[in-house]
């Protein structure tokens, strides 16, 4: 594990735009389906058994990227691993075609024959019978429920099937280091995401953009198996190594050491605010949305968004109140 500052630093050496960084010093990093299309060197210090490994670590230098130059890759190797690699007959498999060339006494070649290798018969299977897809009519189907009678079952890994950069080759890695992949493409480190995240619009943009690229909190809880992490925590811990909180953490941080925040309001706005900070506690962020959230218990009991709005002097203030209660909620 390359740590937070190495992860940080990332997504710059993946970025074919930026000069620096322009080494990029790992044990494992590369083994986990990093897309950098303008390596030019792959320099082994430690020796390789595993030839998957192997295949993943050099193939980071075969793209090619003709509009930076980018034709052809070095192995630069001190341990004899790629040597010993590419003489395995399993590297490549048997070829399909061989071709045997014979030289005569004067060296030059006499005569070349082509021996085809014909391919293996597949072992007979059992038929299987497909049922054909019914018409797709626009009404949505249903899911089916599975049953398993005796044992147990449980969810091993959560994996996720992505293309490469190119389009080609299909690479499966796990849901949580797909998320911290996407997140370092688009923070270089913890502060950066913090500071966006404090901002409700810049936090919208975010979520918006993770869920392009197909990722959901709620689901990312549940495969992390952290239901009580605040999802602003969970992806710095995911893509940063950073300490993982709990939302219930945050809020009675904020209520302990920000307590001049709550004491410039009356009663009536103090107890509203501290209810919101109890529905982000068990819900989440989504608690922060107005008006929506001013429409349900026990908020709402204290009359419609416009008497609401009164007891912090009006609606401006009111949303600056609950712009600055996020603020301050995400402060560290």
């Amino acid at each position: 594990d390359e740590g937070g500052i190495g992860r940080g630093h990332l997504s710059n050496f993946q970025d074919v735009e930026r000069r620096t960084p322009v080494i990029l010093t790992t044990s494992q990093m590369l083994t986990t389906g990093i897309d950098a299309p303008t390596v030019q060197n792959v320099v082994l210090v430690l020796v390789i058994y595993s030839m998957t490994d192997f295949k993943q670590i050099i193939g980071r230098g075969t793209r090619v990227r003709d509009d930076y130059g980018k034709f052809f890759f070095s192995i630069l190797d001190y341990t004899g691993s790629a040597t010993r690699m590419f003489v395995d007959p399993d590297f490549d498999g048997d070829p399909s075609i061989e071709t045997e060339q014979h030289i005569g006494e004067d060296g030059e070649p006499i005569d070349t024959e082509t021996v085809v290798t014909p391919e293996e018969e597949p072992e007979p299977t059992d038929e299987v019978i497909v049922d054909p897809l019914p018409p797709d009519d626009g009404t949505p189907v249903e899911r089916r429920k599975f049953y398993f009678d005796g044992g147990q079952v449980e969810i091993a890994a959560h994996l996720v099937y992505e293309l490469d950069a190119d389009g080609n080759q299909l690479r499966v890695v796990r849901f949580t280091d797909y998320t911290a992949e996407k997140v370092r493409t688009l923070y270089r480190n913890a502060a950066e995401l913090r500071d966006d995240w404090a901002d409700p619009d810049h936090r919208k943009n975010i979520i918006d953009r993770l869920g392009e690229r197909g990722i959901d909190f709620d689901e990312l809880a549940s495969v992390a198996n952290q239901p009580d992490a605040d999802p602003l925590d969970l992806l710095c811990h995911i893509a940063f190594n950073a300490p993982l909180r709990t939302r219930r953490e945050r809020a009675q941080r904020l209520r302990s050491e920000k307590k001049d925040f709550f004491e410039q309001y009356g009663p009536e706005a103090r107890e509203i605010l501290g209810e919101l900070l109890d529905k982000y506690t068990e819900h989440g962020t989504a608690q922060f949305v107005i008006p929506e959230v001013l429409e349900v218990p026990p908020i709402s009991k204290r009359g419609n968004v416009i008497q609401i709005a009164r007891y912090f002097g009006g609606e401006d203030r009111l949303v600056e109140a609950i712009r600055e209660l996020q603020t301050l909620l995400y402060a560290a």
